[in-house]
This record gives C-alpha cells, structure tokens and sequence, in this order.
C-alpha cells in the first residue's frame, strides 16, 4: 500500500507535467519559413520575454516579434520563452540550408570594383552612415506587414547570389533586383520612418533607407531620383523616388534589400509571390504624409 501511495501522485505529477509543456508549446506561433536568410514571426502571450539563443527579442504589447537568420545563420538555433507566469519555454529551431546562385558581371567601371585609395575615406564614411541608419530600434510595428513590392518588373538578381564582377569574386548580393525601367517609381513596401535619404553613394548610388520598426528596415539602391528626406513619415505605396543606374550598376533596376538588425535578411521571403518571374503590378498612393 505505501508503494501505491507514492507511485499515484508522481504519475499525476508527470501527467500534469506533460500537459503543461504541450500548453507551452502552442503558445509559441511562428510564421515564415525557417530557412537561412528568412525573416519570421512570433507570437507568443502578451508580457512574455524571447530570446534567439541568448539574444533578447523586443516583444510588441500584443505579444508579437520578428527575427531574422542571415544568409550563413547556422541550421541550429533555438527559441527561448518565459511565459507571463514565469514558466520557461526552450524551442529548438532547424533552418533550411539554402543553395545560392553564382552571378558573373562583367562591363562594370573598374573604378567601382577595385576603387583607389583616394576613394577609401569616402567609401568608410559612407558605409558608416548606412550602419547607423540601419541601428534604428523604433517602436513602429509596421514591420509586422504585410508588405508590398516596391517596384514592378521582372527579377534580374537574387538574394545571397555570389557575384563575380569582372571575373573577381566579391561579397555576395544582399538584395532583389527589379529590373524596373529608369525613371519607374519606387514606392514604399511598408510604412516607415526614413532613415537616410542619400543621392550619390559610391557603390549603391541614390539610395534611401526606411525604418520599419523592431529592428526591421528597408533599402533602395540605384535609384536616380530621391522623393524623401530624413525624418520623412511614409505609409505604404508612398512614392520614394525612381529607378536608376546610379553607383556601381550596368543598368537600370532597382535593389531592394531588408535587414533586421544588422543582420541581411531575403525580402522575397516577406514580399507577395511572383509571377512567372515578375513582381505583382504595384499600387502607388497620390501622396505622402
């Protein structure tokens, strides 16, 4: 009889155990696909805290957030979240390993691909107004979607592809190309804050920046004509400027990138789905805010 005693309420204490993990479990939502280089969603109890491996993870008030895998995150990363009432969850994640695509690019100006020293400080300044821009860590939530294409043409260039220009590699491609006539507007595939607003960068020409929210932005390079200023508020479809060659391109396009933090994340894994190669038509507003 004293076995029985003990053995019942371990076995009530297990079952009740399990019942509770699969609670917790459910609790955690995420959206989008868990591959190398995507961004994706949670959702998880309002007033509950999330780390990625031992990174803090800004949670909305409703319980929402976003993080993002770079081009090489990994395959095993894991979730971490402790729920309103103090219970910890631990959720392993296992990305996809993506295959890229080698991009040989000739008939750029060597001038662009092995600048000269004299170019170097403005190239390190350069570079490190695009880092601050991109460190915004506002309270918008427009990050949260859904977006929109911010041009309409067919793709002529991929995320995470390794370019060969002139017959040397080089970094790889942290963007999707629109190859968008010149002059084509460039709307705003989500609402946002403009963070830097710049007509002649050296390597990415007219190129504008927009904060999105919890660490997600936006950038457009190439572009020949800029609509927006710093401190600019835009909402969705907003006009922001037009498509170019500007900086280090062969010809006209645009180059849409997104980061979440300072980590590159594909926009095609938040962007609608496209058409026999070509982006949906866009939808452009009459004005901005």
């Amino acid at each position: 009889m004293v076995i029985r005693y003990r053995i019942k309420p371990l076995l009530v204490v297990l079952l009740w155990w399990l019942a509770a993990s699969a609670h917790a479990g459910e609790s955690v939502a995420l959206k989008g696909p868990l591959e190398q280089g995507s961004l994706v969603y949670g959702s998880v109890a309002p007033g509950s805290r999330v780390w990625l491996n031992d990174t803090p993870i800004r949670v909305t008030r409703d319980g929402r957030f976003v993080i993002g895998f770079a081009r090489e995150a990994r395959l095993q990363q894991t979730l971490r979240v402790v729920l309103p009432d103090g219970q910890e969850v631990s959720r392993p994640l296992t990305l996809a390993k993506r295959q890229y695509r080698i991009q040989r690019v000739n008939g750029v100006p060597q001038g662009t691909v092995t600048p000269s020293p004299s170019k170097l400080g403005r190239i390190r300044s350069e570079a490190s107004s695009v880092r601050k821009a991109r460190q915004t860590d506002s309270d918008r939530e427009d990050f949260l979607g859904p977006f929109i294409w911010p041009a309409s043409g067919p793709i002529s260039g991929v995320y995470g592809s390794q370019r060969v220009y002139n017959g040397k590699p080089r970094n790889p491609h942290f963007g999707v190309d629109v190859a968008a006539p010149a002059g084509a507007a460039v709307i705003a595939p989500a609402g946002g804050t403009v963070t830097l607003a710049a007509p002649d960068l050296f390597y990415s020409g007219g190129t504008v920046i927009i904060d999105h929210g919890y660490g997600v932005s936006s950038t457009f390079l190439h572009m020949r004509r800029l609509d927006v200023a710093v401190g600019q508020k835009v909402r969705q479809g907003d006009k922001i400027g037009e498509v170019g060659s500007s900086g280090r391109a062969t010809g006209p396009h645009l180059d849409w990138r997104m980061n979440w933090y300072d980590v590159r994340v594909d926009p095609v894994t938040v962007a609608p789905a496209l058409v026999d190669g070509h982006t949906p038509p866009v939808t452009q507003l009459s004005r901005t805010e």
